[in-house]
């Protein structure tokens, strides 16, 4: 009895814990927009109710069709836009992806940003590992002048994202903004196989500071976002985390494997699952944001996999409950890109049946089902 009475008061002062940290926790902006506040403490609010879903480029195109205002594979399948909608900045055309965000959010979506940065040093895409490029951007570097360039186009495209606000004026769009992403891995060229960890972090220290501190964008929430946590084990996650002042979402990139994939683990559900208890306690413990920031499975054989392997992951336990949300990587127009490349189901694809089953379980939430993000 003693045993048992103790245990339930240890409980009892770590709940407390818990929501102490809840009620404390804030945006790493001391001056967020009053809708980025929201946005975070909503996130927070989520934890262990619902999850919300999400899809990259879901507006922009899709597996069958490109640029069809209105348009989702998601929505053609489940009856509801995604709840998150995952864009990328490294694209040239502003206005449509200015245009798309406005869109999400106007139905109360919540956006993510990624940004895939050109090799600084050679001019080549995201996966040109040549060099050693990510010093070259301190301060000091020999590109560090460029670099302050990228971020303030960036910048400039952030606060001009404004929308219709309830009080008749207008508001900023709220962004989860996640740069240098997967950053455990080698083939990006910020990548820990081409730098070091705490050049990595000095960047991303200074990314916050120059975006929130100079250039006064105070509609970010910022992403640290890793690669599986198999790959380096839990003990690694935070290697490259630049620390809790520089940090709002704490997430995992962790992608499905073919059986003939050598490098995976058997039992990928229990795969996730650890991941998600590494990236889930570490958010409680700072006051983050926890996430799966990037899945899925490419061309999706396993015709039972949103409810048997995604969900099964996500409704695992308490603690993998308390993603606030996955998002699944983007569905490629087939005509155009000359290949099968997708992550969420259309029409007559076959695993098309078992995401509805997903989308009506009580876990999952897609943007018909969301509340109000973005007040308090």
């Amino acid at each position: 009895m003693r045993g048992s009475l103790g245990a339930l008061v240890a409980l009892l002062v770590a709940a407390g814990a818990s929501c102490a940290r809840s009620a404390e926790a804030q945006p790493v902006d001391a001056l967020a927009t009053a809708e980025t506040r929201a946005l975070f403490a909503n996130m927070r609010r989520l934890a262990g109710r619902q999850v919300m879903f999400g899809h990259q480029d879901d507006l922009a195109y899709g597996h069958d069709w490109t640029g069809e205002p209105g348009r989702s594979d998601v929505k053609a399948v489940a009856g509801a836009y995604p709840a998150v909608y995952g864009w990328e900045f490294g694209g040239a055309d502003l206005a449509r992806l200015r245009g798309w965000i406005v869109e999400g959010y106007r139905r109360g979506s919540v956006i993510t940003l990624s940004w895939h940065m050109p090799n600084p040093v050679t001019g080549g895409n995201a996966w040109d590992t040549t060099g050693r490029a990510l010093p070259t951007l301190l301060p000091g570097g020999a590109h560090h002048a460029t670099y302050v360039a990228w971020l303030d186009r960036f910048a400039d495209f952030a606060t001009s994202l404004r929308a219709p606000a309830p009080d008749g004026g207008t508001a900023l769009v709220p962004l989860v903004f996640r740069p240098f992403h997967e950053m455990s891995g080698g083939w990006f060229w910020w990548g820990a196989s081409h730098t070091r960890a705490d050049d990595y972090q000095r960047l991303w220290r200074f990314t916050v500071e120059y975006l929130r501190d100079r250039r006064g964008v105070h509609n970010l929430l910022y992403a640290y976002s890793p690669d599986k946590v198999y790959d380096y084990g839990p003990s690694h996650y935070l290697d490259w985390y630049p620390g809790d002042a520089y940090v709002d979402v704490l997430g995992v990139d962790q992608y499905w494997w073919p059986p003939s994939a050598t490098w995976a683990p058997k039992d990928q559900v229990q795969a996730l699952v650890e991941s998600l208890h590494v990236v889930v306690g570490e958010a409680d413990r700072r006051g983050k944001v926890a996430a799966i920031t990037e899945t899925g499975y490419e061309t999706l054989p396993d015709s039972t996999w949103w409810t048997g392997k995604l969900l099964a992951a996500l409704n695992a336990d308490s603690i993998t409950r308390r993603a606030a949300y996955v998002l699944v990587w983007r569905n490629a127009n087939a005509a155009r890109e000359k290949r099968e490349h997708f992550y969420a189901p259309y029409p007559g694809q076959a695993s098309a049946a078992d995401f509805v089953r997903f989308r009506a379980h009580p876990l999952i939430v897609f943007e018909d089902e969301l509340g109000a993000m973005y007040r308090d």
